[in-house]
């Protein structure tokens, strides 16, 4: 029965650059073919159709009992191997719901949710308000039971990244000037294990970007109590360390006569949607981006991805950087590079 369920040509072209990309997409169809028997699934995919992707994986639409769900299979990465531990904590409470999971091969059956509706496309005051409802709901007190050892704590993140950026920053020519360097340094040293002073410890939804919230199908304009997140990069620490994603996108709908303040009024309108501090969003967001950018510049052909996540930085750092393109003109993150 898997023969039927195409993969989507720019997931197996992604996969096919690797060894170990190549293995799992040899092995896709069997776990398809598992996950369909193991749970007692039905496609519902119509002829001709192909399944849904993200990134990591790919996601088909089934039926269980005539109830409509999908079927996930991801690549086995990092990011991907704690998300069914974390799904199974928020219990659908403003992330997807888990119906199963198989850790062995990263497949998942999940709630089906509305794919053709994200916030991607809602209206921006709209998006705030729904992402911050989701934020909210998905900030659960973080704990010390089954499946939360999984989870790399943000505080630890800083502390390695303490150690780990400067070495890349020079390894890689010094791609940027330092004192963007040690602006996040600062964070690093203020929000990681050593310097932090105070914050409150919650599961964080590390990806929260726009095209990670789906609604609850069969509604007209959903509310915010009607999104769910999908695909978490699960850590755990203060929930600002999620706000960053939000920065990173849709920055193209900023306006061109001051698009600096307006990323730094963002910060707070979502800082504020969701009941968090907009300093400690800045300070968290800054970093990210830092980290990003030198992850860019290690990999040809991302000069547009460097570009966008340098503006970012160094405009939450107070000082945009000269030298790089207008923000209407950076590509989205996955668009194509600058020409």
């Amino acid at each position: 029965m898997s023969s039927v369920i195409p993969v989507p040509a720019d997931l197996r072209a992604r996969y096919s650059r690797t060894a170990e990309g190549r293995a799992w997409l040899a092995a896709l169809p069997g776990h398809l073919a598992a996950g369909l028997e193991r749970w007692n699934l039905t496609l519902d995919l119509p002829v001709g159709a192909e399944p849904w992707n993200g990134h990591g994986g790919i996601v088909v639409p089934v039926l269980r009992d005539g109830q409509a769900a999908v079927l996930k299979v991801a690549f086995p990465h990092p990011e991907a191997l704690p998300e069914s531990l974390a799904l199974m904590l928020w219990d659908g409470r403003g992330a997807v719901r888990l119906l199963e999971a198989d850790q062995a091969t990263c497949s998942m059956l999940l709630e089906r949710l509305d794919a053709g509706r994200w916030l991607q496309d809602a209206p921006l005051d709209h998006a705030r308000d729904a992402w911050g409802t989701v934020m909210r709901q998905l900030s659960i007190d973080a704990g010390g039971g089954p499946g939360w050892e999984a989870f790399e704590h943000a505080a630890a993140k800083a502390e390695r990244w303490s150690d780990e950026l400067p070495a890349d920053w020079e390894q890689l020519g010094r791609p940027f000037p330092r004192w963007l360097l040690e602006a996040a340094l600062e964070v690093c040293q203020t929000r990681g294990a050593v310097g932090r002073r105070a914050g409150k410890d919650v599961l964080v939804h590390a990806d929260l970007h726009f095209m990670n919230v789906l609604p609850l199908p069969g509604s007209g304009l959903p509310d915010g109590g009607s999104y769910r997140a999908i695909d978490p990069q699960p850590v755990i620490g203060e929930a600002e360390f999620g706000v960053a994603p939000v920065l990173w996108n849709r920055i193209a709908e900023l306006p061109q006569s001051s698009p600096e303040l307006a990323l730094l009024e963002r910060c707070n309108d979502f800082s504020h949607a969701a009941g968090l501090d907009p300093e400690t969003a800045r300070q968290w967001s800054l970093t990210r981006e830092v980290e990003n950018a030198l992850w860019y510049a290690a990999k040809p052909g991302h000069e547009g991805d460097l570009a966008r996540s340098l503006w970012v930085a160094s405009t939450l750092a107070g000082r945009t950087l000269d030298g790089l393109p207008a923000a209407h003109e950076l590509p989205a993150p996955g668009g194509a590079a600058l020409s």
